[in-house]
C-alpha cells in the first residue's frame, strides 16, 4: 500500500521536525535578553504547503532566538519578487533576505546590491562539503557562492504504472531517451488504454533540461560562465532542433497533447489519468501523489534525453536565498543566521518530505522523516538519484543570462509556435534567438557587463 501524507501530518513533521533541531543543538542557543535586531525575508513559497511550512520554520528559527526576529513576507511569483527587488535593489527598502528563481542569479550578481554568502562562510568556516556538489555547481559563480541554495529541483518523468500494465509496458522500466517516449506513448494510445501518451507543457525550463540531457550549451562563453554571455547559441547546435522536432512529431501523431503553457494544466490531466506520462518538477512530487490519492500508482523516471548523449545531466531549478547589501550589518549577519537555520538538515527534510524539493545537502537524508519517506515512497529518491548521476560541466551547470526571464518567453513562443505548426524549429529557435539577443546587448550596456 503506498503511503499518503495528509497536510495535516506534514505541519506537525515540519514543526516537530524544526523543533527536533533546537532541541539537538542545530539551531542556535538563546542569548542573554536584548533588543532583537528585526529583518525582513522576502520569499516566493505561496499556496499549497508551500508558504505554511515557511512560516513554521520562521516560527521555531524566532522561538530559538531572543536577539533575531525575522518577518516573512510573501512577494507573489519568483518573476513578482525579482521586479520589486529590482526596483528597489539599491535603496534600504530592501529586505535583508531574498528569496530568488535560479534564473535571476546573474541579474543579483551584476546589480551589486548583495552581499556574497561566501564572506560569511569564510568568516564562520562552514563547511560545504555537506551541500551537493551539483547543486554548488550552480550558484558558485567565479569560484564564489553569492548566495545560499534553499529549495532545489530539478525536472522528473511521471507516469502512470496503472497504465504502463495495460498496454504491456514494463511499469518498473521508465522510458529513458526521446525515442522511448515517443514508442511508449503510442503505445499507450494506439492500444486504447489513453488518449493522450503524453502531457507536455510548453515550458522554457524544460527546453533548457532537454539542452543540458544532451550537452549542450544555451548561451556562449561557457554559457556565461567564462565570461558573460553575448549571445545565445541554442539555435546554432543540432541539440536545440532536435527537442522541437521531437516535441511537435510527437503531438502531430495525436500521442501527445499539448496543455499551453501551464504546468497545472498537465499536472492536473496526469492526477486526473487523462494522461499516461508528464514532465515536470521534482518539486511537485508529493502533490501529484496526493492527487493520485491511490487511484493509480506514481512512477517517476529521468528526464529523457537521445540515446548517443553520453555527456549531459540535469540542471537544478528552484531558489536560493540572498543577504542585501542595503540593510544595516547587525541584519546581514542575522540574515546569514537565518540561511543557516532553514538550510540545517531538519528543515532540509522537512521541505524535502512534503514538497518533493530534494534537500541542498547529503545528511539530510539521515534525518527520520526523510529516511521513512523514502521508504514508503521511493518515487523520492528519483530526483537525487538523477541530479547525481550528473557529471559537472558548462552544460549541466546552466546558463547565466541578465535577461533570462524574457529569454525563456521568447523560447517557448518558439516551442509554440513549432508545435502548432507555424514555424519549422529551426527557424522557430532562430527568432527566437535573435530576439534574445538583442535583449541581452541593451542588458549589457545598461548594466556595464564586459
Amino acid at each position: 500500500m503506498r503511503a499518503r501524507v495528509t497536510r495535516r501530518e506534514l505541519l506537525k513533521r515540519a514543526g516537530a521536525v524544526a523543533g527536533g533541531a533546537v532541541a539537538a543543538g542545530l539551531a542556535p542557543a538563546r542569548v542573554r535578553a536584548q533588543a532583537a535586531t528585526r529583518i525582513v525575508f522576502w520569499h516566493s513559497m505561496g499556496g499549497n504547503l508551500g508558504e505554511t511550512v515557511v512560516r513554521a520554520f520562521v516560527n521555531r528559527f524566532n522561538a530559538s532566538r531572543s536577539d533575531i526576529r525575522v518577518e516573512a513576507q510573501y512577494q507573489g511569483s519568483y518573476d513578482d519578487a525579482i521586479n520589486k527587488l529590482r526596483a528597489s535593489i539599491q535603496s534600504s527598502a530592501v529586505p535583508a533576505i531574498a528569496q530568488v528563481y535560479d534564473i535571476g542569479t546573474r541579474f543579483m550578481i551584476d546589480s551589486k546590491g548583495v552581499v556574497p554568502v561566501q564572506e560569511f562562510i569564510d568568516r564562520d568556516k562552514f563547511d560545504l562539503g555537506v551541500l551537493e556538489p551539483n547543486i554548488l555547481a550552480y550558484y558558485r559563480v567565479g569560484g564564489r557562492l553569492y548566495s545560499m541554495p534553499f529549495n532545489t529541483s530539478t525536472a522528473i518523468l511521471y507516469y502512470n504504472k496503472d497504465m504502463f500494465k495495460k498496454a504491456g509496458l514494463n511499469p518498473e522500466q521508465p522510458p529513458r531517451t526521446f525515442e522511448e517516449i515517443e514508442e511508449y506513448a503510442t503505445r499507450l494510445t494506439q492500444s486504447g488504454v489513453t488518449r493522450s501518451g503524453i502531457a507536455l507543457a510548453i515550458y522554457g525550463w524544460f527546453f533548457e533540461q532537454l539542452l543540458a540531457r544532451q550537452g549542450a550549451l544555451y548561451a556562449n562563453h561557457g554559457n556565461g560562465r567564462d565570461a558573460p554571455a553575448t549571445a545565445v547559441v541554442f539555435h546554432e547546435e543540432e541539440a536545440g532542433v532536435r527537442i522541437l522536432e521531437w516535441w511537435a512529431r510527437m503531438v502531430k501523431a495525436g500521442v501527445a497533447t499539448n496543455p499551453g503553457r501551464a504546468t497545472a494544466a498537465s499536472q492536473r490531466a496526469f492526477a486526473a489519468g487523462q494522461t499516461a506520462m508528464t514532465a515536470d518538477s521534482t518539486a511537485v512530487l508529493a502533490s501529484l501523489l496526493r492527487g493520485a490519492g491511490g487511484k493509480f500508482a506514481v512512477g517517476t523516471g529521468y528526464f529523457p534525453k537521445p540515446p548517443a548523449a553520453a555527456n549531459g545531466g540535469s540542471i537544478v531549478g528552484g531558489a536560493s536565498v540572498w543577504i542585501l547589501k542595503g540593510r544595516p550589518p547587525a541584519e546581514q549577519q542575522a540574515a546569514w543566521e537565518f540561511a543557516k537555520f532553514i538550510t540545517a538538515p531538519a528543515q532540509q527534510a522537512a521541505w524535502y518530505v512534503g514538497t518533493g524539493y530534494f534537500p541542498i545537502r547529503k545528511d539530510a537524508y539521515r534525518e527520520p522523516v526523510a529516511r521513512e519517506t523514502l521508504a514508503k515512497s521511493p518515487q523520492f529518491l528519483t530526483a537525487i538519484s538523477e541530479l547525481r548521476s550528473s557529471p559537472i560541466n558548462r552544460a549541466t551547470q546552466g546558463a547565466l543570462l541578465g535577461v533570462f526571464p524574457e529569454a525563456r518567453q521568447k523560447v517557448e513562443e518558439a516551442i509554440e509556435a513549432t508545435v502548432l505548426g507555424r514555424k519549422t524549429p529551426k527557424q522557430a529557435l532562430d527568432d527566437a534567438a535573435r530576439d534574445i539577443n538583442q535583449a541581452i546587448a541593451v542588458y549589457n550596456r545598461t548594466m556595464g557587463v564586459s
